[in-house]
């Protein structure tokens, strides 16, 4: 199941690129993230409100919450730098830069999380760099 929730992830995603570069047009782009993130929240905490999660609030670790805030800093830079790449760039260069993070995923997922990198994984990660160079220059 969870691969079917990548495929949306990935399809969304997408749309997301096209429908930022479209809507971002004379638009700071703080402030189109700000506009982004705010949807963004409301709908998270409208699903969690609707699959009822609200209380598993009180159960969660202080490693956790470290984590959880570190993550959404970085989703919050990841997200101010992609919106102003967007605005500044051509959506079929930026985004390719930005799937990059795939590659740096895999690395820092051996680095950190010591999961498997193998010869397959590493032929995935030179060849996602390589059409990404293909692609941008």
């Amino acid at each position: 199941m969870w691969i079917v929730f990548a495929v949306l992830s990935s399809v969304f995603a997408a749309l997301t690129s096209i429908l930022a570069k479209i809507g971002i047009e004379n638009v700071n782009s703080n402030l189109a993230t700000a506009i982004r993130t705010l949807v963004v929240v409301v709908m998270a905490w409208g699903m969690v409100f609707i699959t009822g999660a609200q209380g598993g609030i009180a159960d969660i670790s202080r490693k956790s919450w470290i984590f959880l805030i570190l993550s959404g800093l970085a989703t919050g830079l990841s997200w101010l730098f992609y919106y102003r790449a967007l605005q500044m760039g051509e959506a079929s260069k930026v985004v390719p830069i930005d799937k990059m993070s795939v590659v740096i995923t895999l690395v820092l997922a051996f680095l950190f999380l010591h999961e498997q990198f193998t010869a397959k994984s590493f032929i995935g990660c030179i060849l996602i760099a390589a059409g990404t160079l293909v692609m941008v220059l």
